[in-house]
């Protein structure tokens, strides 16, 4: 089976700089993999790959970046993320949906709870320690996706093919 292709939201320089920063302080060593990120789509088919290269550009080329905010903590179970509130992406991302209706995979059928992991796969416990240690200290704020991003899956460390600055 060839591999799946994701869709991010990308996180300004700034943004990005810290969560990824607090992803390889907090995230298992032998489990990360990848940079800090906002995912949008879990998994498009290979074969909708040349599709991707029109619809994303093209929603891309009309929006303006998507303001956002950084609400807080996000507890997974097994472990934390930062929570993220962007009605704008997630209205794009409702768009790109439904141009792949009837294709989208089970996971990408509802609308995501946008977060940037930092920590996963670990002990409940331990993920309600971090919580409890970054709560008081986790400095709010409100940011814009400059772009969306699309990977390729394999299986561990993904593929970057194309970021697509919005331009609106």
């Amino acid at each position: 089976m060839a591999d799946p292709f994701i869709v991010t939201a990308a996180l300004p320089p700034e943004v990005f700089a810290w969560a990824d920063s607090l992803r390889r302080a907090h995230f298992p060593p032998k489990r990360n993999k990848l940079r800090a990120h906002v995912t949008l789509f879990h998994s498009f088919a290979p074969s909708l790959f040349e599709e991707l290269k029109t619809v994303l550009p093209r929603i891309a080329a009309i929006e303006p970046p998507c303001a956002a905010e950084l609400t807080g903590l996000m507890d997974l179970g097994g472990g934390t993320a930062l929570a993220v509130r962007s009605p704008a992406m997630l209205e794009i991302r409702e768009r790109i949906a439904d141009h792949f209706h009837g294709v989208l995979t089970a996971q990408d059928l509802h609308e995501p709870r946008l977060h940037i992991t930092i920590q996963n796969k670990v002990a409940s416990k331990e993920a309600k320690a971090l919580q409890r240690e970054l709560g008081p200290r986790l400095e709010l704020c409100n940011f814009h996706f400059p772009a969306m991003e699309l990977y390729i899956y394999r299986r561990g460390p993904w593929t970057f093919v194309k970021r697509w600055a919005f331009r609106g």
